[in-house]
């Protein structure tokens, strides 16, 4: 798994709206990299609308939220439908990128480990979040960033 200062490997996947999405495009930006177990389930739901409903705060702090998931672009774009997410849901199909990031440990993994990673304007893994509570954990990474 990464840890705090490790470079962010970069990556291409597709998004919920159907087009391609580099992480690269957002260097210089802060990035909340959410891997998420599966779509409109409930605590992957709980903590989506979580992500969501604290949006302005995450905006406001200069955070781009991204969900990833093994879900299809389909299944993806259903759920942020369902629950008016404003940030992209991405579909690790082939699971590259949760074998990269650590939150899976292969490829024959069924669903991605629930965590996140807070990703620097300069693409260095700041926090990682590995003991995540889908009750919570938009509000706890809001107070760590703003030292609360």
């Amino acid at each position: 798994m990464l840890k705090a200062g490790d470079p962010a490997p970069d990556f291409t996947l597709l998004a919920d709206d159907g087009g391609q999405f580099m992480l690269s495009s957002l260097r210089g930006r802060r990035v909340l990299v959410w891997f998420f177990p599966e779509a409109d389930t409930p605590g992957c739901s709980l903590e989506g609308r979580g992500l969501r409903d604290h949006q302005e705060y995450f905006d406001h702090n200069g955070i781009v939220v991204l969900g990833i998931s093994f879900n299809s672009v389909a299944e993806n774009a259903a759920f942020a439908r369902k629950y008016n997410f404003g940030f992209k849901l991405l579909s690790d199909t082939a699971h590259q990128v949760a074998v990269a990031y650590g939150a899976c440990d292969s490829p024959a993994a069924r669903y991605p480990e629930r965590m996140s990673f807070l990703i620097d304007a300069g693409g260095r893994v700041e926090r990682v979040y590995d003991k995540v509570d889908p009750r919570d954990h938009a509000a706890q990474v809001l107070a760590e960033v703003l030292g609360v």
